[in-house]
């Protein structure tokens, strides 16, 4: 059986066409069902004339939630096109759901239709980004928590963790905390706290890193705050857009830049696809008890193929039952009691 993943029509600064350009690939390329989730008329428009969609079907919101709107929309749109699509997981007529919306309204929806897996005591932002030569890493959280407790944090490297190894097959993920250096003794007291907590965990802890070691894969899932992995993220796609810029203008700035280029021209598009974002589909909504992917909110078609792809990939791979399984292995008050055991062992 096909997954159905559920698409959010109108989500981003891009929808309905960037959206439902995306999914119509998707639906030629990934073997997966497709509901569109929007407005019927103006998706329908949008699919008009177009080949190989047989596996898309429509499904009618008739509101939108802005991209600048509150979270207390949520609430007071009920039939917009995030809580349709929350709707029809909880309903089990798709198995995840896909949107570039509003980020604060995709979690407050996924917490009001979807719930929290039990014993999560928050969910997280999980992003999957180019490492080293051929690595990858998942940044945990990346902005759904703005303030979190180190219970928080040490499941955070749970859900991480459990992704990482039943998505992309790592055994035994390393486990870094960012920190503002590697010593146990740095950081800010959530950072102690939660060093002390993972040092003191079944998984396999490396210590602290810092943020300029991620690009060489010092870690196969990456655990901070979601205030400070927003930041993060959103320098690192700002220094890929500067780099990629300077470079093309760089090599239009003379005949022989120019020459030189088009004779890299192959293996520089390799590299900047790899370190494009619109590659890895945004960050997956760990912790809420269904498959939610959240896109960038400036997500070309491209970028909508990637949430979809890997939300399909989620899906095949169970990562859900798995997190199950790690939220009764290790739920709330049990990491709680772990830092409070740590506290005073010693750790510094």
């Amino acid at each position: 059986m096909k997954p159905r993943i559920a698409v959010d029509a109108m989500g981003g600064d891009h929808g309905p066409k960037e959206v439902v350009d995306g999914s119509v690939m998707a639906a030629q390329k990934l073997g997966v069902e497709l509901l569109l989730v929007g407005r019927e008329d103006v998706v329908l428009a949008e699919l008009e004339g177009r080949d190989n969609i047989a596996d898309i079907r429509v499904v009618d919101a008739r509101d939108v939630i802005a991209m600048d709107e509150p979270i207390e929309a949520v609430k007071a749109k009920p039939e917009a096109s995030i809580n349709v699509g929350m709707g029809l997981i909880k309903q089990g007529e798709a198995d995840a759901f896909v949107t570039a919306g509003n980020t604060g309204a995709t979690l407050t929806a996924a917490l009001l239709r979807l719930g929290r897996i039990p014993g999560i005591g928050r969910p997280a932002l999980g992003m999957v980004v180019p490492t080293g030569e051929n690595g990858v890493t998942m940044l945990i959280d990346v902005g759904a928590n703005a303030d979190s407790k180190p219970a928080h944090l040490v499941q955070f490297a749970y859900m991480g963790s459990a992704a990482m190894e039943h998505v992309h097959g790592i055994v035994s993920p390393r486990i870094g905390l960012i920190s503002i250096g590697e010593e146990d003794s740095k950081g800010n007291q959530l950072t102690l706290e939660v060093n002390r907590a993972l040092r003191g965990s079944d998984l396999n802890f490396v210590g602290n890193i810092e943020a300029g070691q991620l690009p060489g894969n010092a870690a196969d899932v990456a655990v901070m705050d979601g205030f400070t992995g927003n930041v993060l993220i959103k320098t690192v796609e700002g220094v890929a857009e500067m780099f990629f810029g300077e470079l093309q203008r760089a090599v239009r700035r003379t005949p022989w830049n120019l020459a030189a280029g088009l004779v890299l021209s192959r293996d520089l598009r390799k590299s900047q696809r790899r370190l494009d974002y619109a590659e890895y589909g945004g960050a997956q909504l760990l912790g809420v008890n269904g498959v939610v992917f959240v896109a960038h909110g400036r997500s070309s078609a491209r970028a909508i193929l990637g949430g979809i792809r890997a939300a399909r990939e989620a899906v095949k791979n169970e990562v859900l039952g798995k997190l199950c399984e790690v939220a009764e292995r290790m739920p709330a008050r049990g990491i709680a009691a772990v830092v409070a055991a740590n506290a005073g062992d010693g750790h510094a």
